[in-house]
């Protein structure tokens, strides 16, 4: 009966080494292979005779070869039971793959060193995909600090300019008093002073520390529309452009002030850009009240967008879907991040030729 029993044990271990779906290899003292599992051969590349032939130094990465040479070392030693490492290991066709190696040493009888069994797992897939996160985190980093950068240089150049614009404005006052009593250059003289209010809102915001939903402000959406409009009179002016403002003014949300700004002024200038040719341009601005959303809803009577084609990548960089000369596929990429920063979302609906609707959620306050 022991015997059977040992036959059994024998014939299991043997299973366990052959058909395991890991790598299993015995591995002398001094490297060598001594015994490999078909999923070792797999790994490698190097038939089971190949490797017989070596030691796991010769096709080991150099820089991980020292660690783990340190390791079985503690091993031999008693200092440690086991080890777990990822390692390196040439491949036989000459590439290198990445294994999860876990070490550990059998004694005889007397406690002498036996073997080491080793068990690797293949973790290349994993670590390809590290690399990928890792190298696309460098580039968004990269991009963050040129878009600081960016910042830094703009808001200072829009500010020396207003400057100018203001300092012209005041000249013409004193050469031609009557001036002011023009319709134009009083809504010139109203952009620029909206145009200076953007900047100082748009420098409250610290793009290397992004905005908390508590550290929002309450926002009048009457208001934010309201200057929005004006901002695009003469736009709207020129296009003979009518825009209807029903948004009530006792409705408050949180946001950010310069992405409260560019949100609603991004919507009204893209539905101007791409009006129809037959019939002038009609948007109309209206609210209504979702669970804890306020949503702006903004229809225009425009091109329209075919969203069975556009869809996915309506919000994408790069993202065009109509052939106008200034159509750069960035402002939606924008928006749609400003109103998610800022803990809403953004739907749309659209029929080529009859028009677009985007309606924007933000958190009421």
């Amino acid at each position: 009966m022991p015997e059977n029993l040992h036959k059994v044990k024998q014939e299991i271990y043997k299973n366990i080494f052959k058909y395991a779906n890991g790598g299993i290899a015995i591995v002398g003292l001094n490297g060598n292979w001594i015994k490999v599992n078909d999923s070792i051969v797999n790994f490698l590349g190097y038939s089971k005779e190949e490797l017989y032939e070596i030691n796991f130094q010769k096709i080991t990465h150099r820089d991980d070869l020292n660690l783990d040479l340190g390791l079985m070392d503690q091993l031999l030693k008693g200092e440690i039971d086991n080890y777990q490492i990822e390692k390196r290991y040439f491949h036989k066709k000459g590439h290198i793959i990445w294994a999860l190696l876990s070490v550990s040493l059998v004694r005889n009888i007397d406690g002498t060193p036996l073997y080491f069994i080793s068990q690797l797992t293949d973790i290349s897939s994993q670590k390809s995909s590290s690399w990928h996160l890792q190298f696309l985190m460098n580039v968004i980093k990269g991009q963050n600090e040129k878009l600081k950068d960016f910042a830094h240089i703009a808001t200072h150049d829009l500010r020396t300019h207003i400057g100018n614009l203001n300092s012209i404005t005041e000249f013409l006052e004193e050469e031609l008093p009557d001036i002011v009593k023009s319709e134009n250059y009083q809504m010139l003289h109203e952009s620029i002073s909206n145009l200076n209010e953007n900047l100082k809102n748009l420098t409250k915001i610290q793009v290397d520390k992004p905005k908390k939903f508590n550290a929002l402000a309450k926002l009048s959406l009457y208001n934010y529309v309201k200057n929005a409009m004006y901002n695009i009179s003469s736009i709207a002016k020129k296009e003979n452009c009518q825009i209807i403002n029903n948004v009530k003014q006792d409705i408050y949300i949180f946001g950010i002030e310069a992405y409260l700004d560019s949100i609603v002024l991004n919507f009204l200038t893209n539905a101007i850009k791409y009006r129809t040719e037959h019939q002038p341009p009609i948007i109309e601005l209206t609210t209504s009240e979702k669970n804890e959303y306020i949503v702006l809803h903004i229809k225009d009577n425009g091109k329209g967008i075919n969203l069975e084609e556009n869809k996915a990548r309506l919000f994408t960089l790069n993202g065009t879907f109509h052939n106008h000369q200034d159509s750069r596929g960035v402002g939606l990429y924008i928006t749609k991040n400003h109103i998610e920063s800022i803990g809403g979302k953004i739907e749309v609906e659209s029929q080529v030729g009859k028009g677009t609707c985007f309606s924007v959620y933000f958190l009421k306050a």
